[in-house]
């Protein structure tokens, strides 16, 4: 029977492995400290928080949700802990709460693994303190308890570590907000939601129904990554808009939300699926699709069968379903696999705990048994994952070829047709997202147009575990920002897109050629400080100038030379070649520019910058994070999965690109004609 505890009260703990579940209805931090006999923190690495989650026997969420599950295995506790304190704490300047007041009430539970609860509490009276200690498992006399704490603290995290002994409070506390600040700008943003008459029902590739297995274990899918963030190691450090897959949706500008769990999909309802509206009546009927499958058979998949008002519209929506279906259908296997081995574990222990059944036939028996349960319920598994991964290969078959420019892969033979746009599209594509579960099936990675947020292409030393030197890649940053470059020229109708360059060191003049060449930079790369300056000074006064044409009501007093189009500049070799003024003014473009059509890439190593400190962390949280080599950065928004980003490649001795540039050329010289 389950225990409802009230603020001082304990119960005991019948079992040492368990799970502490947080459901608090918005994005929070879930961490824990490990106390000695006095309840004294001896030092950080005593401390499991989204920078570091996991300790001997402790292991906590990665990032910022509203639902959290924590994994704590006491036996598995070095001797000189006596107590595990659960700690909640809201996240520092995204824009949220700033205290637990403006928030129902966070409830904390204690359960076994196969689900019990143990224990619950309701964390009540909370009023201006930002962090709270809810729980604390206590041992006495040999035994474990759970006591209900509820010690909130205004000061934050630095006070309630502070109170704890530690002597580095303070410094580990920014550490974790940064910590969670990087995974909330890391986190994919679903679409923009639709007005309630505008929603979209998937049913060509929609996920089948799941075994009884998976059935068992769906529970568990509502908080992925959360004990074990991304099952089976971790999840991203989260998870752009791909922007999250970077795709697009909330203000880009703003830190986008973490993930949030949503309901599993079933077999007996339609999984409905919201995306960015353009109207505010219900589109037109989608086209017929192809004739029906036989009974018994997968629906066959057909290009175009979300709804939109065109095409293009219903692609867009339709790779976002597809995003969706993949999420969904890999949460629901992990989770039948989490349960089939929690439940082979459990009653292994079972047949182990009992001295009579250890040796023997019987005993034998009993383990042959658990093993051929746990065979089948992941066999069971894999065959749904199986069937649902082949329905979505199919679709991807289909979709792929059917993209339109600004969607399609560089290799696609779309390109071939290619003719400079008379208005921009819905979206962009920056690269691919896929699963290890199939490496084959990927989905393009959009973002919505105008963007919205910046982009940081990541040339850093933490990516030298690709077997790939520092040149190489600081290369195949400026290659991948030149790609991204030259697809948002090409996304744009003729003169209504301008690219600047600042490479103050010079060091990216071979990559930077085919932009150069081609002539469609709006002026030479700049150069040496003097360049730096120039550059960032020219954007910095038109942010300035449109921004107060626009509050002022009084857009037709704005210079008669001033360019209208979408500024994009990309910075080089950051922070070469700038002073701490020019840093200033790229801070500012990179928070004010991208409502007034200017916009950031940076191509940097953010080690390089490490002497500003924290000065410039925001610079990095306010820009989507993608890479020049496959990286798993990147988490979707509905149960958190950690996506290898694969970025955009050019087919090797294609001329796609030149030409592509070309084309964009030819329309800026005769008005798009």
């Amino acid at each position: 029977m389950t225990a409802e505890l009230v603020r001082g009260q304990n119960h005991p703990l019948p079992e040492t492995r368990l799970e502490i579940r947080v459901s608090a209805g918005k994005p929070i931090v879930a961490g824990a400290t490990l106390g000695d006999d006095r309840g004294q923190v001896r030092g950080v690495e005593w401390v499991a928080h989204p920078g570091s989650p996991t300790l001997p026997g402790l292991e906590v969420s990665r990032q910022a949700a509203a639902d959290h599950r924590l994994a704590v295995d006491l036996d598995a506790l070095p001797d000189t802990v006596h107590r595990v304190s659960v700690l909640l704490a809201l996240p520092v300047g995204v824009g949220g709460p700033v205290s637990f007041r403006a928030l129902a009430a966070p409830f904390v539970a204690v359960t076994a693994l196969d689900g019990t609860e143990v224990a619950g509490y309701t964390l009540t009276d909370l009023d201006t303190e930002s962090a709270v200690v809810a729980l604390e498992l206590y041992r006495r006399q040999g035994a474990w308890k759970v006591r209900a704490v509820g010690q909130g603290y205004a000061g934050g995290l630095a006070e309630m570590l502070t109170d704890q002994g530690l002597p580095e409070a303070r410094e580990l506390a920014a550490s974790i907000d940064d910590a969670v600040a990087r995974g909330l700008a890391r986190s994919v943003a679903a679409p923009p939601q639709r007005s309630a008459d505008d929603t979209h029902v998937r049913t060509g590739s929609q996920p089948q129904a799941q075994p009884q297995a998976q059935a068992q274990g769906q529970a568990q899918a509502q908080a992925q990554g959360q004990a074990t963030p991304d099952r089976p190691a971790a999840r991203p450090e989260q998870p752009g808009n791909p922007g999250q897959p970077g795709p697009a949706g909330r203000p880009i500008g703003d830190t986008p939300p973490p993930p949030q769990p949503a309901d599993q999909p079933s077999a007996a309802a339609p999984v409905d699926y919201t995306h960015p509206s353009r109207r505010t009546a219900a589109p037109p009927t989608p086209p017929p699709t192809v004739p029906p499958a036989p009974p018994g058979q997968p629906a066959r998949p057909v290009a175009g069968d979300a709804t939109g008002w065109s095409m293009e519209e219903r692609l867009y929506n339709q790779v976002w379903g597809m995003f969706e279906d993949l999420a969904r259908t890999t949460a629901a296997y992990r989770s039948a696999v989490d349960f089939a081995d929690s439940r082979r574990e459990q009653e292994l222990d079972k047949v182990l705990s009992d001295p009579r059944s250890r040796i023997g036939g019987a005993g034998d028996a009993a383990r042959q048994t658990a093993r051929a349960k746990h065979a089948d319920l992941v066999g069971q598994a894999k065959a749904a994952l199986d069937r649902d991964l082949d329905q979505l290969v199919a679709e991807a078959e289909v979709v792929e070829p059917a993209l339109p420019p600004a969607f399609a892969a560089w290799s696609s033979p779309v390109w071939h047709a290619y003719r400079a746009p008379m208005e921009i599209p819905m979206a962009l594509r920056l690269g691919d997202l896929h699963l290890p579960e199939r490496v084959d099936l990927r989905i393009p990675m959009l973002v919505r147009l105008p963007l919205e947020r910046g982009l940081w292409i990541d040339s850093g030393r933490e990516l030298t575990n690709h077997a790939t030197d520092a040149a190489t890649l600081r290369r195949l940053a400026v290659d991948s920002a030149v790609l991204h470059a030259a697809r948002l020229l090409a996304a744009y109708p003729a003169n209504e897109f301008q690219v600047h360059v600042i490479d103050a060191a010079g060091s990216a003049t071979s990559a930077l050629a085919p932009l150069v060449t081609a002539g469609v930079l709006a002026a030479p790369p700049a150069t040496g400080a003097a360049g730096v300056a120039d550059v960032l000074g020219r954007l910095t006064q038109r942010v300035d100038l449109v921004q107060m044409a626009v509050r002022g009501g009084a857009a037709d007093a704005l210079p008669p030379d001033l360019d209208t189009a979408e500024q994009l500049l990309i910075v080089n070799d950051f922070p070469h070649g700038f002073d701490d003024r020019a840093v200033t003014q790229l801070r500012y473009l990179a928070d004010e520019g991208p409502a007034v059509g200017v916009h950031l890439m940076m191509v940097a190593d953010r080690e390089d910058a490490a002497e500003y400190g924290p000065l410039l962390d925001p610079l990095w949280r306010a820009l989507l994070r993608l890479t020049p080599v496959p990286d798993d950065h990147l988490a979707d928004p509905w149960v958190g999965h950690a996506w290898t980003y694969d970025p955009p490649v050019v087919p090797p001795d294609s001329e796609i690109l030149r030409r592509i540039l070309d084309r964009v050329a030819t329309a800026r010289r005769t008005g798009g004609r």
